[in-house]
């Protein structure tokens, strides 16, 4: 069974970030890149006008920052399924991050190919057992 392509959403303060990403992603034959967004606010915005399946969602941007869109987008859009891509590791971060409806998060030193089985895996959830 074919499925549709996964549409992602890249969110990140750094410009040579999201455009790595982008093509990184965007080179996968089963994923396409919907919109990369360099703040909170725009991803609000382009979340709500590209549909993506999975949002990568930086911690720390100007503005809004990953946490605050993350629950804004949650609250507007509940089957949007955000993973948050940081530098900052830590338990309370995590936490606070899954408490506002994240639902994945990766440290940005994570193994590339880790990264596309957390895409993959977060934006096709196994189907329950009958």
């Amino acid at each position: 069974m074919s499925h549709p392509r996964i549409r992602v959403l890249i969110v990140d303060d750094h410009p040579v970030v999201r455009k790595g990403l982008s093509s990184f992603i965007g080179n996968e034959p089963d994923m396409e890149v919907v919109g990369a967004a360099a703040d909170g606010e725009e991803a609000i915005d382009l979340a709500l006008t590209t549909s993506p399946d999975i949002v990568l969602m930086d911690l720390s941007m100007p503005g809004i920052g990953g946490i605050e869109a993350t629950r804004r987008m949650v609250a507007a859009q509940p089957d949007i399924r955000v993973m948050m891509l940081t530098s900052f590791g830590g338990h309370e971060r995590m936490v606070e991050a899954l408490k506002n409806g994240a639902v994945g998060y990766l440290v940005k030193d994570t193994d590339p190919a880790e990264l596309l089985r957390a895409v993959r895996s977060v934006a096709r959830p196994p189907a329950p057992a009958s």
